[in-house]
């Protein structure tokens, strides 16, 4: 590491050796963009595939294999490290700390995962073909029935766990050892309360996943039956253990785009953000429940119906604290003097936008109601409207939001603005269409369909290419900030658009009642 000694690292060094927690997050936040654009390709074959009835385009072990990675690189790959690179970037600097409590091991948690991921996406080049199992890896598909390349995949999750693990680590050091003085739990802004609380559920489950491909790993290479019914074993088992991590991690995903939604609200409403501490409390709440629902996603295996029972009331109860949430995004906007750039627009969307996808989710933890609902799309649709009209437009809010803080340069407004439009309109015509045939009953995961569902599909379609040439135009927005534009000033949100002032969460209590010419 001669960079410490001989001055800052040129060229690749800089970015190979780097500690600073401002590079790190720009590390993230690009490979997470790959990471988007690679997932959304096989999204597109899935989708070109179901334009119309019949086999046209690939085989049904390919469109298998494309299922399959979608989701993996859309959840692991996209997602999650996009939420690591908000935080490497905003966390030091929201709570006044110089750097992350533990930046060495910061740059180690980042270059772990482009071999991860390269080590999965290159399964598709091997001659065994990809994981060919859904993203969710159920036995005894993924062991008994597995293509050989399924232990390429094992150590690529091992590989993810651990990068995960460090990176919410290194932020829970930061958070509690770094703050300003001064700086409260209480005080703290939202985004890194929700942080907080997002790192202690990473730790939680993370080991959890670690320990469910590990026994995958036993019973395909030695000997074990975990999973295995004919040695003993249970496939349910697996579903158990693999839910105990899933669904928290659905929270994971969504619990930091609550922070994002909170930052900026305040900002474009000219408002404090309404009712923090209930906030607070609403989050560790959603946190809490999250692991005692994971059984609601097997609900047709058969449990008992005091289980059945236990897992629709607990997560019906998720509810509660999200409806808070959302009642006090809402009274943050009430009577505020709103206007309506780019990340304003994206937090509108999501509020709207992930509680429709809210709505779905509590038809969906109604037992009866879910055997019928089941595989079908319309559980595609709900989880699709929780995570890109959640996590993937909260991630674009907060990008948009930090960009001009991040490059000193304001990025186009009408073009930003002509992203989240063809975004918005694609999202919802490539999903919506999804609940109609879900609930005619149209499985999920394949790649042929009746006729009757032609013209939806068709719609769906249509929407996933629309929403995937938008995302070139944030490519184009952000290259050309990061090139150059109008300078940005200290108090961006305010300067750049003549708003008269703008406030972090939570509210400047002491100085609140002071008009801003004044302070």
């Amino acid at each position: 590491m001669a960079a410490d000694h001989h001055g800052p690292a040129k060229g690749i060094g800089r970015w190979l050796f780097t500690t600073n927690h401002k590079d790190i997050g720009t590390m993230y936040l690009w490979f997470s963009f790959t990471m988007f654009i690679v997932g959304g390709l096989f999204a597109l074959v899935i989708r070109t595939e179901l334009f119309q009835p019949g086999l046209q385009f690939v085989k049904p072990e390919f469109f298998n294999q494309m299922t399959t990675m979608h989701g993996l690189v859309m959840v692991f790959g996209a997602i999650m490290p996009a939420w690591v690179g908000l935080a490497n970037w905003m966390i030091p600097l929201m709570i006044g700390a110089p750097d992350m409590a533990l930046p060495r091991m910061n740059n180690w948690s980042f270059w772990i995962l482009p071999f991860a991921f390269a080590m999965l996406v290159a399964t598709l080049f091997s001659e065994a073909g990809a994981p060919n199992f859904g993203w969710t890896f159920y036995a005894p598909l993924s062991t008994a029935y597995a293509p050989s390349s399924v232990t390429f995949f094992i150590f690529g999750v091992h590989l993810m766990g651990m990068s995960s693990i460090m990176g919410a680590i290194n932020v829970i050091a930061t958070i509690i050892n770094m703050r300003a003085p001064g700086m409260t739990y209480m005080k703290m802004p939202m985004f890194v309360w929700t942080w907080l609380i997002t790192a202690f559920l990473l730790i939680a489950v993370m080991p959890v996943l670690a320990g469910v491909v590990t026994m995958m790993l036993f019973d395909i290479h030695f000997g074990t039956s975990f999973f295995s019914a004919a040695g003993g074993g249970d496939p349910v088992l697996f579903q158990h253990v693999f839910w105990f991590f899933g669904h928290p991690e659905v929270y994971i995903m969504i619990l930091p785009a609550f922070g994002v939604i909170s930052e900026v609200l305040p900002t474009f409403a000219r408002k404090p953000l309404f009712g923090y501490t209930s906030m607070v409390y609403a989050t560790a709440s959603i946190a809490f429940l999250s692991f005692i629902v994971w059984a609601h996603h097997m609900f047709t295996v058969g449990m008992p119906i005091a289980g059945e029972l236990f897992f629709m009331y607990a997560t019906m109860l998720i509810a509660v604290p999200t409806g808070v949430k959302v009642f006090n995004w809402v009274t943050t906007m009430f009577r505020g003097s709103l206007s309506f750039e780019t990340p304003m627009l994206f937090a509108i969307a999501f509020i709207v936008l992930f509680t429709i996808g809210g709505f779905s989710g509590i038809m969906l933890a109604m037992a009866p109601l879910d055997f019928q609902y089941h595989d079908t799309y319309f559980v595609v649709a709900h989880f699709h409207y929780v995570l890109v009209q959640g996590a993937l437009f909260s991630i674009y809010c907060g990008v948009y939001y930090w960009l001009p803080k991040w490059t000193g340069h304001m990025y186009d407004e009408t073009l930003s603005k002509a992203h989240f439009w063809l975004t918005f309109i694609g999202v919802n015509l490539a999903f919506f269409p999804m609940h109609f045939v879900g609930l005619a009953g149209m499985p999920r995961r394949i790649p042929d369909y009746a006729l009757q569902f032609a013209d939806f599909n068709m719609l769906s379609s249509i929407g996933a290419y629309v929403t995937g040439f938008s995302q070139l135009i944030f490519l184009y927005v952000v290259i050309r900030c990061i090139r150059g534009g109008r300078p940005a000033t200290d108090r961006v949100w305010e300067a750049s658009h003549g708003l008269e002032w703008s406030v972090p969460s939570p509210a400047p209590y002491h100085t609140f009642a002071i008009p801003p010419q004044v302070r």
